[in-house]
């Protein structure tokens, strides 16, 4: 069992449980959730969003 907010740790467990404000929302599996595009989708998203690099490098100036 782990519990964590990191959500790219949780990405290869066999069961996802998400919870919100003490009940289960959904489960199943990253794929399964990720194709339903509940809230686990949107928070996956969201964290994986901060390390997506500048597509653009060129500093300006």
């Amino acid at each position: 069992m782990l519990i964590t907010h990191r959500m790219a740790s949780v990405r290869m467990a066999d069961r996802i449980y998400v919870l919100d404000q003490g009940q289960v929302i959904e489960h199943g599996t990253h794929d399964e959730l990720m194709a339903a595009q509940g809230r686990y989708h949107e928070l996956f998203t969201l964290q994986a969003s901060a390390y997506h690099d500048d597509p653009d490098p060129t500093p300006t100036l």
